[in-house]
């Protein structure tokens, strides 16, 4: 798996607003969907992390828009972790469309405990998983 992981994603009627183009709400949808299959990809997936008791949230979220994305456009969402700390992941997102960007911006997300809510660290396993990541993004060219 390379260091960026890519998603790719149609933009469908549903996604798009009254003037045609895709309303911004939605490339946070594309963004999760990224994540998700990001650390699906990773051997995480959302019903098993459940099972044992946390869960993934967006603790912080930053997001520039740059141009519209159209009805039936091919985009790429990608994710690249940027961070990695005691129970925290901070990526690196953006939509693309070719190599025009559509959005991008800074997304941290926390493990935290199903019942109290509060912050958990992450497993030794994932960690070591995040942080091998992004010591290939820092080495590939």
């Amino acid at each position: 798996m390379s260091a960026e992981f890519s998603l790719p994603i149609r933009v469908y009627i549903e996604d798009t607003d009254a003037g045609g183009i895709v309303y911004y709400v939605n490339y946070l949808k594309y963004l999760e969907r990224c994540r998700t299959e990001f650390m699906r990809a990773l051997g995480t997936d959302r019903a098993a992390i459940s099972d044992e008791g946390w869960m993934f949230v967006v603790s912080s979220l930053a997001l520039a828009y740059r141009q519209p994305a159209k009805l039936d456009d091919q985009l790429d969402a990608t994710a690249a972790v940027v961070a990695v700390k005691g129970a925290a992941i901070q990526f690196a997102q953006s939509v693309k469309r070719g190599s025009s960007c559509m959005v991008e911006g800074d997304v941290t997300i926390a493990c935290v405990d199903r019942v109290s809510g509060k912050p958990r660290r992450l497993s030794p396993e994932l960690k070591q998983q995040l942080e091998a990541r992004m010591q290939n993004k820092e080495t590939s060219t």
